[in-house]
């Protein structure tokens, strides 16, 4: 995981685990700060996790907005605990990374010698001992002299020490640095470049929101509203009461309070088929109750009115903003993120990635780009004069995104389909966050046991998406096997391997996905500089990368008779024949074959042994 990456998910785990221990016994009363209801109305990220423990520890009342103050008091101190230190240390360097240890014991210290006082600081010379201690004590007053056995005992160690700290960083299988999918970044709140401005390249916890471009939790809530309004377009949703909600405890909480071991119920007693798998999602993608009725409520009154219209064939962002106020937020700090993410989705889908081209549309772009900044420059105003320039703005912007998102193609009729995020690369990413949702939230190296009914729910967003079947193995097996790489789980690789056997061979696919495929392309900028890559080459180049360097070096990673080294040579090989036919090659005129490849990752692999 990248460090952005990393940091999302540290903030999304902290906050789930903040939620349990709220809302669990261990806690006799917990008083919420003023203008809040509900935990749902509260910032977590704000929350002093030091203040709540503390509580916990006293038996005491919880006053979340002491802890909200705590933690802004003790932002800028460094981290500390109230243990006893003499039993702890910390370490700056990782021992993985730091060589062996000293193979010379410490010379030794004769009962003697007195130890000094902190009210005299007296250092006495070390004591007469042998001469290569003598030579290693830094209490020496007097300079020694080496011999040559010491000299060549020192190079033994320094070189051993050298050779193990390579074979160390050349061991590493969990790293998933090489598996970075070769995609561009998203130009909303980029300089252009590709690269985030200031604040958002440090993802700083006190940042300013607007200030953002797309994030992860961007793509996954956004990937979520879709969910929805496909479930909604087969007559599957519904608005649950916030009483409800409140009386039961959720499925997470079921699970959070379980052990790995233990058999749960694969579905609710209160909930069952789409109703239930739809939570069973909700919980998979960490999506607040709140975000959940919230947004099913916008999409409901978004349909209403538009007879004969599929809530699939919305222009979700636009309907949503258009449909959910200032006051269903809790505090105006959230509902200037949930507004940026929607504003930014709308550019990224419709100008900056668009599944279909302008035309005589295109001059529309700039006036498109403009209605989205007024939209976003309305908070800065009074109440009443915001909402005036937000609502007017809002309309223009409805009479422009309509006929660009329903512009026909691949055949479909107008209003058939609506292309706003089935544009290449913003729906794969989209895609991507709904397909994570198959992994257990206790247990990443473990299916959930809905794996086959989310699959087949996820089906339906194909439409929305513009997702092939090509296009679904292929994601599908890159998550999968990615997840192997973080876990080391057997069972997972076997499955990405059964999904790469799926990915259908040119032959295989219908002439329409040929041509949709063949026009999925991006601009990357690499080590080679920047190059057009395809689909296909942007989720199996960087497998078959990771596949490479562990088999060019199998003698250090996997152990003699190793299954799983022998499930990551079919990994490679089927990879390197879908590659070969992406670009065009046959295998039988490759200039290296299945054969040359084997060899060449033993010989490589002898070599680095003896390097």
């Amino acid at each position: 995981e990248s460090a952005v990456e990393l940091l999302q998910r540290y903030r999304r785990d902290r906050r789930i685990l903040l939620d349990f221990i709220l809302s669990g016994i261990l806690i006799k009363k917990v008083v919420m700060p003023p203008g809040a209801v509900t935990l749902d109305d509260v910032d977590l990220d704000q929350v002093s996790i030091d203040y709540v423990l503390s509580c916990i520890k006293k038996g005491g009342i919880l006053d979340l907005s002491e802890a909200i103050r705590d933690y802004h008091d003790h932002t800028g101190l460094p981290q500390m605990n109230s243990g006893d230190s003499a039993g702890e240390f910390f370490l700056v360097t990782n021992p993985e990374f730091s060589g062996s240890p000293p193979r010379r014991a410490p010379p030794p210290i004769p009962d003697s010698i007195s130890m000094p006082t902190p009210s005299a600081p007296v250092f006495a010379p070390s004591p007469v001992v042998s001469t290569v201690s003598r030579s290693e004590s830094f209490d020496s007053t007097q300079v020694q002299e080496l011999t040559v056995d010491d000299i060549e005992d020192f190079e033994d160690d320094d070189d051993l020490e050298e050779v193990n700290s390579l074979k160390i960083s050349r061991r590493n299988p969990n790293d998933v640095g090489d598996l970075m999918l070769k995609l561009p970044s998203f130009a909303t709140g980029n300089d252009g470049s590709g690269n985030m401005h200031g604040p958002a390249n440090s993802w700083s916890m006190h940042m300013d929101v607007t200030s953002l471009g797309i994030t992860d939790d961007d793509l996954r809530e956004t990937a979520y509203e879709i969910l929805l309004a496909c479930a909604g377009a087969s007559g599957g949703l519904i608005v649950p009461s916030k009483e409800k909600k409140k009386d039961k405890r959720s499925k997470l909480m079921k699970k959070l309070g379980r052990s790995k071991n233990e058999n749960i119920v694969a579905q609710s007693q209160n909930a069952s088929g789409l109703v239930g798998l739809l939570e069973t999602m909700r919980v998979q993608m960490e999506i607040s109750e709140a975000m959940d009725i919230r947004t099913r409520q916008g999409l409901l009154n978004a349909l209403s009115g538009k007879v004969g219209k599929r809530m699939d064939t919305l222009l979700i962002p636009l309907e949503l903003l258009c449909c959910i106020s200032r006051t269903e937020f809790s505090d105006k700090k959230a509902y200037i993120r949930w507004q940026k993410r929607q504003l930014n989705m709308l550019a990224e889908g419709l100008v900056n990635h668009p599944a279909v081209g302008f035309g005589e549309s295109g001059r529309k772009t700039s006036e498109f780009r403009i209605l989205l900044a007024k939209i976003e420059e309305s908070e800065a105003f009074p109440p009443s004069t915001g909402e005036v320039q937000r609502t007017e703005s809002l309309k223009s912007l409805r009479d422009i995104a309509i006929p660009l998102a329903e512009r026909p193609a691949r055949g479909d009729l107008t209003g058939e389909v609506c292309h706003w995020a089935d544009g290449y690369h913003l729906n794969v990413r989209l895609y991507e966050k709904l397909l994570v949702s198959v992994f257990d939230v206790l247990d990443e190296g473990k299916l959930t046991e809905e794996v086959e009914e989310i699959l087949e729910l996820l089906k339906s967003t194909w439409r929305v998406l513009g997702i092939t079947e090509t296009i679904h193995y292929t994601c599908y097996a890159w998550i999968l096997f990615r997840q192997y790489v973080i876990t080391s789980e057997q069972g997972i690789l076997r499955h990405a391997i059964d999904q790469l056997k799926k990915i259908p061979l040119k032959e295989q696919r219908g002439p329409q996905e040929r041509l949709h495929l063949k026009s999925l392309h991006v601009r990357v900028d690499g080590e080679e500089g920047s190059r057009d890559v395809s689909f296909l080459q942007s989720f199996l180049s960087p497998i078959q990368k990771w596949a490479d360097k562990q088999l060019g070096d199998y003698h250090l990673i996997f152990a003699e008779g190793s299954m799983v080294m022998e499930d990551i040579v079919t990994v490679a090989m089927i990879v390197r024949r879908l590659l070969l036919e992406e670009s065009d090659i046959p295998v039988q005129s490759s200039t290296v074959s299945d054969r040359d490849q084997i060899e060449l990752y033993i010989s490589s692999s002898v070599k680095n042994s003896f390097a």
